[in-house]
C-alpha cells in the first residue's frame, strides 16, 4: 500500500474508533497598549492588569474540564494568558509558532482613518486587495498553519482537552474556513472578544462542532465587544 494509502487507512480507523478530542482556541487578554501602537508580532507587549484578570478567570472556568495540553503562540501576551492554565492542571506550557499573530505591514503604528499610519499617501497601495488581503499575511496561509497547529493540539490532546493560546484574526479566519465562509470579512464582526474560547470538537481525525463562548464576558470593556459601535475616545484592541 502507498503512503497516502497508509495514511487514509489510519485516518479511518481512529474516526471508526470514535475518540472525541476538544481542543479550545483561546484570545490572549486584554494587552497594556497606552499608545494605541498596532503592535502585531512585536516583542515587549505584555498583559495588562485585567489582561491578567481575564487570563485568571478562564482559567478558573477551565479547572475542570479534562485539559491535557497547553499551547501558546510565542508572543508574550499569548504566553501570559496561557500560563495560569497550564498551572492549574499542572502541565508545561508549550509553545507553537504557527499560533502566532497574522503579520501585518502596518505594525509598529498607529492604524486609523485619518490619523497615523492611513495619513501617509504611501501607504494607501496597502488596502488595495482586501480579499487577499494585500496588507499582511494572505488569509489562506493563515488556515494553513491554524488547521496545523489545531491537528497538533488535537493529536497531543487526544481522547481529552487541550487548549491553544493566539490572537484574534488567525481564530477567526481558522473558524471561518471550518464554516465554510468566505476569508474576507468586516473585522468590527468577528466573534473573537478577548479571552474568548472557540472550541473544536473531534470526532477521530474529523471537526464535528464548533463551539463559542466567553467566560470572561463580563471584564471585556463593551466597547471591545464583538459588534459593539465605535465610542469616542474608545479604540479597539491593536495587533490583538
Amino acid at each position: 500500500m502507498t503512503e497516502v494509502g497508509d495514511a487514509l487507512r489510519d485516518k479511518r480507523e481512529r474516526d471508526a474508533d470514535g475518540d472525541v478530542t476538544v481542543v479550545h482556541l483561546m484570545r490572549h487578554g486584554e494587552v497594556h497598549n497606552p499608545d494605541g501602537i498596532l503592535y502585531g508580532r512585536r516583542a515587549g507587549y505584555h498583559l495588562s492588569e485585567l489582561g491578567r484578570r481575564m487570563a485568571d478567570r478562564v482559567a478558573e472556568h477551565l479547572a475542570d474540564r479534562d485539559i491535557t495540553h497547553v499551547v501558546a503562540s510565542p508572543l508574550e501576551r499569548a504566553q501570559e494568558t496561557a500560563e495560569p492554565i497550564a498551572r492549574s492542571h499542572g502541565l508545561e506550557l508549550a509553545t507553537d509558532e504557527r499560533l502566532i499573530e497574522a503579520a501585518n505591514v502596518f505594525e509598529g503604528k498607529t492604524f486609523g482613518v485619518g490619523d497615523g499610519a492611513l495619513r501617509k499617501p504611501g501607504n494607501w497601495r496597502h488596502l488595495t486587495n482586501p480579499f487577499r488581503p494585500s496588507w499582511g499575511e494572505p488569509y489562506i496561509d493563515q488556515v494553513v498553519r491554524m488547521m496545523g497547529a489545531l491537528a497538533a493540539a488535537r493529536d497531543a490532546a487526544r481522547g481529552h482537552e487541550a487548549v491553544c493560546v493566539s490572537h484574534q484574526l488567525p481564530i477567526w479566519i481558522v473558524r471561518s474556513f471550518v464554516e465554510r465562509r468566505r476569508l474576507w470579512h468586516d473585522p468590527r464582526r468577528r466573534q473573537c472578544t478577548l479571552a474568548s474560547l472557540t472550541t473544536f470538537t473531534y470526532h477521530g481525525d474529523t471537526i464535528v462542532s464548533v463551539g463559542y463562548s466567553e467566560p470572561a464576558r463580563d471584564l471585556v470593556p463593551a466597547h471591545l465587544l464583538a459588534g459593539a459601535k465605535p465610542v469616542k475616545g474608545k479604540s479597539k484592541a491593536f495587533g490583538a
